[in-house]
């Protein structure tokens, strides 16, 4: 059975969804996105990405699409038509599709936002087997630009991290800025010394994560440790435990940066214990 998706205001089989190639999306990656995990068939932290979204789309000075309780009930719909136990739901608002190609933005009266959904059914996320081994990562140069706050479409420099980790036999790459480490290509970015766990602050350098916020508040809640500052690479690979989170791999270890074992060279305790709880507690509080 074909997948269905949305395109503004419709529910469409997926080979007959179509967008303009004017669509500022296409040719100026002038877009936010969010994707939101679904678990036993409901949202996971769904109000944690809509409150982001609204403030990427402000950000932007892309106006808002629609109310917010009118996009759960399209998350809910597409759940139910493509049958999703477990996943995740893609949403993408772009400034629209004016007619033509021009840097100036369109007049927001006559050129509304392009709104995508689309479902990816991925049964045993949340048993994944890479949690269980933990994963690799190399480190890169972050080149990116200076708004990473702001949940944008421009992956191209992300996706070439994947490739270069790829290429390298890793899973995932970690960037570095003025020695620090930033963020993964698609997470947020952790090491554990002793008791603490260590992650940079929020600010423009970073995605301010929803899996970040829920998981520093169940380790804060665990009685966990919590320092947000910079670390750098060497820092990392003589920590005891490494770790990311996003919303599709939620917690997952890392064993292994630039080649160096970290810990054991498998799963430390806290990450495992922080998997379990964000695993049971947003399953819990699911929508």
């Amino acid at each position: 059975m074909s997948r269905i998706v949305y395109v503004n205001g419709e529910y469409l089989p997926e080979e007959e969804a179509t967008v303009s190639i004017f669509d500022r999306g296409f040719l100026m990656a002038d877009g936010v996105y969010e994707v939101t995990a679904v678990l036993e068939g409901k949202l996971t932290d769904f109000p944690g990405h809509m409150a982001r979204l609204e403030r990427s789309l402000a950000e932007l000075d892309i106006q808002k699409p629609a109310e917010f309780d009118d996009l759960l009930e399209i998350h809910r719909e597409l759940v139910r038509r493509n049958d999703v136990v477990e996943g995740g739901i893609y949403l993408q608002i772009t400034r629209g599709a004016p007619g033509d190609r021009d840097f100036a933005f369109p007049d927001p009266e006559t050129t509304k936002p392009t709104v995508v959904l689309f479902t990816q059914s991925k049964p045993g996320l949340a048993n994944s087997p890479a949690a269980k081994t933990g994963i690799k990562v190399i480190a890169i140069d972050d080149i990116r630009w200076g708004r990473r706050d702001i949940k944008t479409v421009q992956l191209l420099y992300p996706s070439m991290g994947k490739m270069m980790a790829k290429a390298a036999g890793a899973d995932d790459a970690w960037m570095v800025q003025d020695g620090a480490v930033t963020e993964g290509t698609s997470n947020n970015a952790y090491i554990v010394k002793g008791c603490t766990i260590i992650t940079r602050g929020l600010s423009n350098d970073i995605l301010h994560g929803i899996t970040r916020a829920a998981v520093l508040r169940f380790a804060e809640e665990a009685q966990m440790q919590v320092e947000e500052r910079p670390f750098t690479i060497a820092e990392a690979q003589q920590a005891d435990e490494a770790f990311v989170t996003s919303a599709s791999t939620f917690v997952m270890p890392v064993v292994e940066i630039d080649g160096a074992t970290i810990g054991t060279g498998t799963p430390g305790p806290v990450a495992k214990r922080l998997r379990e709880i964000y695993l049971e507690e947003s399953i819990k509080a699911a929508v």
